[in-house]
């Protein structure tokens, strides 16, 4: 197992212990105060805190508020016709241009993965413990279970696809994993295989026009997708990405600010647009 991504996943369970006492406390909640509370002293909580995401716990408390998702609609708003022209741009799409897709058959998804080998592993992520799926055409699941369990993501993913071979072979995943969560500070192509319903694919296509560290709306995939009137439709096949993180669900918002649902847990949800918010700061700093 990669060292730093296990320090990774642990980095992730010392933020999410935070973002609840701030939940709780609010921006006021001081340094000494929270380093306090999860028994750490002030320069090892702020160590630990910079490492992750490269800003000081002071302005990362920033991105964790419930008033965070509101500023990104308002500052990071992504139209999705002109994403790619105006995402391609900057740095913070970087991660993204590693990613190429094809999707499975209409045919093909029918048969509930009839015929269809999936390798599967546990990994150590930003965001806790995740499992991540592959075929031989590429990554088709990752779940996470910090907020769940591990039998529950297994149950969940392996669900999808009742009909498939299971198989364990972390090692055959391991570079398109290693790559996905940034660990060993090198980028590798991830190409991604889409199992899904043809319009639950639309969306997933249309999540994968978001730079990363900004956002869209429900309504605003509906629209791209030619389907403007089925905004909850959306908000399902969102809710139904089999490849979370490297397919930006979690960039997806409602139209009032609200966070949404997540289907791996909010805590997730919000660590994940919090960690990229504070890696786009950083790297235009």
């Amino acid at each position: 197992m990669n060292i730093q991504n296990t320090e990774n996943g642990y980095h992730y369970n010392v933020m999410r212990r935070a973002i609840e006492l701030i939940d709780e406390a609010g921006e006021g909640l001081t340094l000494d105060a929270l380093a306090k509370q999860m028994d750490m002293s002030p320069a090892h909580f702020q160590r630990l805190f910079s490492a992750w995401v490269g800003v000081s716990p002071k302005r990362f408390q920033q991105y964790l508020t419930l008033g965070h998702a509101k500023a990104l609609l308002k500052n990071r708003f992504t139209t999705l016709e002109t994403a790619l022209t105006t995402g391609l741009s900057g740095s913070g799409r970087l991660h993204d241009l590693f990613v190429r897709w094809e999707a499975m058959s209409p045919g093909e998804y029918a048969r509930n993965g009839a015929g269809l080998t999936i390798y599967w592993g546990w990994f150590e992520s930003p965001f806790g413990p995740a499992l991540v799926m592959g075929t031989d055409k590429g990554i088709c699941g990752i779940a996470f279970a910090a907020e769940t369990s591990e039998e529950h993501a297994m149950e969940d993913l392996t669900g999808r696809w009742p009909r498939a071979e299971f198989v364990e072979d972390p090692m055959r995943l391991r570079p398109w994993a290693m790559s996905a969560f940034g660990a060993d500070g090198k980028l590798e192509e991830m190409p991604l295989f889409l199992i899904g319903a043809p319009f639950q694919i639309k969306v997933w296509e249309a999540l994968l026009t978001v730079p990363s560290g900004h956002v869209t709306t429900y309504s605003e995939i509906a629209g791209a997708i030619g389907k403007p009137k089925a905004v909850r439709a959306v908000g399902t096949a969102v809710g139904r990405n089999p490849i979370s993180w490297l397919i930006p669900c979690h960039r997806a918002l409602r139209k009032s600010g609200g966070l949404g649902g997540y289907h791996w847990g909010l805590p997730v949800k919000r660590a994940m647009l919090a960690y990229e918010a504070a890696q786009l700061e950083d790297e235009v700093a």
